[in-house]
């Protein structure tokens, strides 16, 4: 395929698809996919990001033609801004981030399975985080789900780079929904109109609340929460009937 990443937009739902061949991503694709994802909301009410398969992503490739890494650490500490801006970018989308995983969903793409806001993975589906295999230690996907996965099966993730099947990624807090591999699409497609039909100022203020309170003391979350609710539901949107 000519074009690695695949943005259309179609109605209010921005459509991602990662068409690599071989499914890997690179630094370029996502430097292009957090451009996307943080501009989305300026034509979109939620963002769904699928893979053309088999896999939904099999890790973090070389941009063809890129130069050698550099030797020294300092300079090339610049080199994987690429790859955290993408986690960023996910966390800081105004819009949520609904995603299909089928296949396999190794290293990056665990990664950013894990941040969507909400995750459909086939039953099929394997994870799994594989760099120590490489001598490489993960702590660049590490960053991505120290906040989304307990800690004991972090680490063992980590240090096994055993492949795990989608229920446990499920019970493990890597994806919200298991379905069977024959009914993703429609469910994911189900889903995706279910969220474009909700009114958008709950649709943003929903994602903006559990971006920022799980950060805050106690007090604070109830009072941002008490915020949001009065600005959120007194607007004009949340007033019209479906």
């Amino acid at each position: 395929m000519s074009d690695p990443l695949s943005i259309v937009q179609d109605g209010r739902l921005l459509r991602i698809t990662l068409q690599r061949d071989g499914n890997g991503v690179s630094d370029g694709m996502a430097a292009s996919l957090s451009a996307a994802i943080l501009g989305a909301h300026e034509a979109s009410d939620a963002v769904l990001l699928r893979s053309a398969g088999p896999d939904y992503c099999t890790g973090r490739v070389r941009d063809p033609g890129a130069p050698a890494p550099e030797p020294e650490a300092y300079a090339r500490r610049a080199e994987y801004d690429a790859i955290f801006g993408s986690y960023k970018a996910i966390r800081n989308a105004q819009v949520p981030v609904v995603t299909a995983i089928e296949g396999r969903a190794m290293g990056f793409g665990a990664a950013i399975a894990a941040l969507c806001d909400v995750s459909f993975a086939a039953d099929s589906a394997t994870f799994n985080i594989p760099e120590i295999n490489h001598n490489v230690m993960p702590t660049m996907v590490m960053s991505a789900l120290y906040d989304r996965v307990n800690r004991n099966a972090l680490l063992w993730l980590a240090y096994s780079s055993d492949f795990i099947s989608a229920e446990r990624a499920l019970a493990y807090g890597l994806v919200s929904q298991v379905v069977p591999a024959a009914a993703l699409g429609a469910e994911v497609e189900r889903f995706c109109a279910l969220l474009l039909s909700r009114p958008r100022p709950a649709i943003l203020g929903l994602k903006e609340y559990l971006h920022t309170a799980p950060r805050m003391d106690e007090q604070g979350a109830i009072d941002y929460a008490r915020s949001l609710h009065a600005i959120v539901n007194t607007s004009a949107a949340m007033k019209k009937k479906h």
